[in-house]
């Protein structure tokens, strides 16, 4: 299991080793999905109440360092 600043792991053994939030099976991408479609950060609390705002800000912060590594390659 590899943690990601405490509030995001990636475990190969929980949903296929995608990253999530720490105790829940709510992935990341999931939570982007969410705020793509217009959720608020509240709203998404409020839907699911085991997730705090930090855990959302964790989300983003872990998908911006994802991307920023991100190697385009053009052929």
């Amino acid at each position: 299991m590899v943690s990601v600043g405490g509030r995001i792991v990636v475990d190969r053994r929980v949903m296929g080793g995608k990253a999530v939030v720490r105790g829940t099976r709510i992935s990341v991408d999931f939570i982007l999905e969410l705020l793509a479609n217009g959720w608020s950060i509240d709203d998404i609390v409020r839907e699911y109440p085991v997730l705090s705002k930090e855990d959302v800000l964790a989300a983003l912060k872990y998908a911006a360092k994802v991307l920023r590594n991100e190697v385009i390659i053009r052929a």
